[in-house]
């Protein structure tokens, strides 16, 4: 699937005056003016030039903004080649150099890397809205690095925004304005879906349920692949046959208005093959333990979280 086809079903989650969660593909905004209005003049500075900065980049540049809005700050120099290659934006070494005068500061270095990269920064960019992707480093941590006035909001994405078919949990404190929040959401947008999250401590288990989730998944997929070809397959029919099953139903829960536990009971015939199968899974109790699993992943999220703001 391309980026395009992803992007194409981005969606935004976010509590309403009940504190429930609505898509806005129930209620569709004015994705006009949203465009219109990140296509101003804001300038982006990114420190870390991996991989999702490149596709957060990339995603703002397709939906209308220009090269030149654009700085990023990597300690790699084969790392700045490539992007101004790539999108023919400014480069450089230097962290201040990139955050002066920016409007958005999109920090995307490794947490251990966090310390040293974030260090004064706030001081730089005084006006800036900082967007934090760092796994783990909480709010309060992030501000006493960067300085004590900064204004973070903090996402948490996932792999496949590599493709633009990623999710982003976001948190923003109250203090946060309607513009900044605005900014921060099409920011993360460019890569995929966004849930907003009333509290930061729910960003360990959007950790725990999507920052992790791809590897469940692709457990899935292998133990899939590896049955078919021990039933007869030959593995690239086996690989081929689980992954588009693997996007069909993923296409088929997205579209579908109707819950995932009723597609599943539409598509069980009684007495039939999917039938038998669930069987098997039901008395090996794979749901639960795909729940003990989840549990797992958001604890170890929660204790990172508290060692780094250790640091």
């Amino acid at each position: 699937m391309s980026a395009q086809h992803c992007s194409d079903r981005a969606r935004v989650l976010e509590p309403d005056d009940a504190g429930l969660y609505s898509s806005n593909n129930e209620q569709p905004r004015d994705r006009g003016r949203r465009d219109e209005y990140m296509k101003e003049d804001l300038v982006f500075a990114f420190i870390g030039g991996g991989n999702m900065a490149g596709s957060l980049i990339g995603g703002l540049i397709s939906g209308g903004c220009r090269p030149e809005q654009f700085r990023v700050s990597d300690p790699d120099p084969q790392q700045r080649e490539r992007l101004w290659q790539r999108f023919g934006i400014q480069a450089t070494d230097s962290n201040q150099q990139a955050v002066s005068g920016a409007d958005v500061v999109v920090l995307a270095v490794k947490p251990q890397a966090a310390p040293e990269a974030l260090a004064g920064l706030g001081s730089s960019a005084p006006d800036a809205l900082f967007i934090s992707v760092i796994a783990g480093i909480r709010e309060e941590q992030l501000k006493r690095w960067l300085s004590t006035g900064a204004v973070v909001i903090r996402a948490m994405p996932n792999t496949p925004a590599l493709l633009g078919c990623g999710v982003s949990g976001l948190h923003a404190a109250p203090s946060i304005s309607a513009q900044q929040r605005e900014i921060a959401e099409n920011v993360m947008r460019s890569s995929g879906a966004v849930v907003w999250v009333e509290q930061e401590v729910l960003l360990d288990p959007v950790t725990a349920v999507s920052g992790s989730g791809p590897a469940y998944f692709f457990l899935l997929m292998e133990a899939m692949t590896r049955a078919g070809v021990e039933l007869g397959l030959a593995p690239e029919a086996a690989r081929l046959l689980t992954q588009e099953t693997a996007l069909g139903a993923a296409r088929m829960a997205l579209e579908s208005d109707d819950d995932v536990a009723d597609l599943r009971r539409r598509v069980t015939s009684p007495g039939g093959t999917t039938a038998a199968a669930l069987a098997v899974l039901q008395a090996r109790d794979v749901p639960g333990a795909i729940g003990e699993a989840v549990r797992a992943a958001c604890e170890r999220a929660a204790k990172l979280a508290d060692e780094f703001g250790q640091a």
